[in-house]
């Protein structure tokens, strides 16, 4: 299985701290975050990843290079100027990714997740989902049996870790557009499935919870579920 880190956005949130620096190349317990998720794919066996690049690209790939450093094989797919949204990056990345079902992991999340390849069976996607943050209390979608859906009921967060089929993407058109409407329509379909993960997970949006970050990777407090911006129930 291949994998791929979305990469490309403009990180207006982390502003002014992206105003010279691309989100992923922000750093956390003294390392890139993009870098903390190559260490984990690493672990997990993954060996060739898709990174996708637009805004301050560059900076990216003179950062990490082929990935030789790392053990691992390193692909960009080049969005341009104007990042294509999850839909349209996962989309325009899949000649990178093959034929056979890929993880997309975003770059600005940690998680210790094993991130180990499920058995998807016929669903067109795999979603791991975590508890409600603060931030997102409402939550994305309904879990029940391994089985993701957009009914009425108590919500999970999409946790930004992800397990597709080519396939999902068969008839959508070039350019930009979001990943949430897909997804929805093979729930629809009754072919997405999932699993609740009840480990650690940071959305690192905001410079606040950047410095939460780092500052629990610098002192070893990472898996203290206290963090203001990681909610467990």
């Amino acid at each position: 299985m291949r994998a791929m880190i979305l990469a490309a956005g403009r990180g207006e949130r982390m502003r002014p701290l992206t105003d010279t620096c691309p989100k992923p190349l922000l750093r956390a317990g003294g390392t890139p975050l993009i870098e903390h998720q190559l260490h984990r794919l690493a672990a997990a066996g993954y060996r060739n990843i898709v990174i996708n690049l637009a805004y301050r690209g560059h900076m990216i790939r003179a950062a990490l290079g082929d990935g030789a450093q790392l053990g691992l094989h390193l692909h960009y797919s080049d969005e341009g100027d104007r990042a294509l949204e999850t839909g349209g990056g996962i989309r325009h990345a899949l000649p990178l990714l093959g034929k056979d079902p890929f993880l997309v992991v975003n770059s600005d999340i940690w998680c210790d997740h094993p991130l180990l390849p499920p058995d998807i069976g016929d669903d067109l996607a795999h979603l791991v989902m975590v508890d409600n943050p603060p931030q997102h209390p409402s939550g994305d979608f309904h879990l029940h049996n391994g089985r993701i859906d957009d009914a009425d009921g108590p919500r999970l967060t999409f946790s930004g870790i992800g397990y597709y089929r080519p396939e999902l993407f068969a008839e959508t058109p070039d350019g930009a557009f979001p990943l949430a409407p897909l997804l929805r329509t093979a729930m629809v379909a009754k072919r997405i499935g999932g699993e609740h993960h009840h480990g650690t997970w940071f959305d690192v949006g905001t410079p606040e919870r950047l410095n939460d970050l780092d500052t629990r990777l610098r002192t070893g407090n990472i898996h203290d579920h206290r963090s203001p911006s990681n909610h467990r129930s």
